[in-house]
């Protein structure tokens, strides 16, 4: 039987052939491996100006008029249901390191993580057929002067607690800060179920007797977990109020300022993570 000759074109190419192949599968190894850039994120990088540069992060802006009221997305901030928070949620498959042109990460994780924001569609199944989604929701509502109030501290918000605040009536956007500030929840990994929320009455007085439109809350749902459902049902019902939920009230004085907000235009989605911002 004939053997072919090993020459010297021939080597070379088995060799070129096999080093591709060999960098490929490497590279998508090492490409799912390769950590994201939050797990590393305030680590100072050496220039070759021979200076360090790391970036700066902020929650005060203009010298004290600008507050972002949102909170970073990370693996160990709360999940609905989860004692193990987020997880990761965020992978580089495309990595300057290993070999890509670029740096580009993906994300998977639920819509209402976070600052988030509710349509209509989150709890009425016929308004999610019928397309209610984040991208229908009203930037009029999601924009504009937005009262910070305290909610007392002992109790769920009920139609009691509600008739206490003394909202005056034309405050069409309202940011209610409770226990669940004080308790740090939303820096906590693990989710609580004894969370400061609305009941049904609370929910149902302050659509009858209040023209609030943008109500926000604290923790990751704006009605207490004894009350879930029926709160969203009162609150959702009409498709006018719109519910802000996992907002960051730290060290914010209550009052009046201009809110901000502004959701993904996730077509076909119940829920979307938000940034907002008040401007003193």
């Amino acid at each position: 039987m004939a053997t072919a000759k090993l020459t010297p074109a021939i080597l070379l190419t088995i060799l070129v052939t096999y080093s591709v192949s060999a960098a490929a599968s490497a590279s998508a190894v090492a490409d799912d491996a390769y950590p994201s850039p939050y797990i590393s994120a305030g680590t100072p990088c050496d220039l070759n100006e021979g200076f360090s540069l790391s970036p700066i992060r902020k929650e005060v802006y203009d010298d004290g008029h600008i507050f972002d009221i949102s909170h970073r997305y990370h693996p160990e901030m709360p999940s609905w249901g989860s004692d193990d928070g987020l997880g990761e949620f965020l992978r580089l498959p495309g990595s300057m390191k290993n070999g890509s042109l670029a740096n580009n990460s993906e994300m998977k994780m639920p819509t209402h993580t976070g600052t988030h924001v509710d349509a209509p569609g989150h709890v009425y199944d016929q308004y999610f057929d019928a397309g209610f989604d984040v991208d229908t929701l009203d930037l009029r509502v999601l924009n504009g002067p937005a009262l910070l109030v305290d909610v007392p501290r002992d109790k769920n918000i009920t139609a009691e607690v509600m008739k206490s605040l003394n909202i005056p009536k034309g405050v069409r956007r309202v940011l209610f800060r409770t226990l669940n500030t004080d308790r740090r929840l939303m820096w906590q990994k693990g989710f609580e179920t004894n969370y400061v929320g609305f009941m049904k009455d609370g929910a149902q007085w302050l659509k009858d007797n209040t023209d609030i439109k943008l109500v926000g809350i604290d923790y990751l749902s704006v009605a207490a977990y004894d009350d879930l459902i029926p709160s969203h049902l009162v609150f959702l019902e009409s498709r006018e109020i719109i519910l802000v939920e996992g907002l960051k009230l730290e060290d914010i004085e209550a009052g009046i300022y201009n809110v901000h907000c502004l959701p993904l235009r996730l077509l076909g989605a119940e829920g979307s993570p938000i940034r907002c911002i008040l401007i003193k």
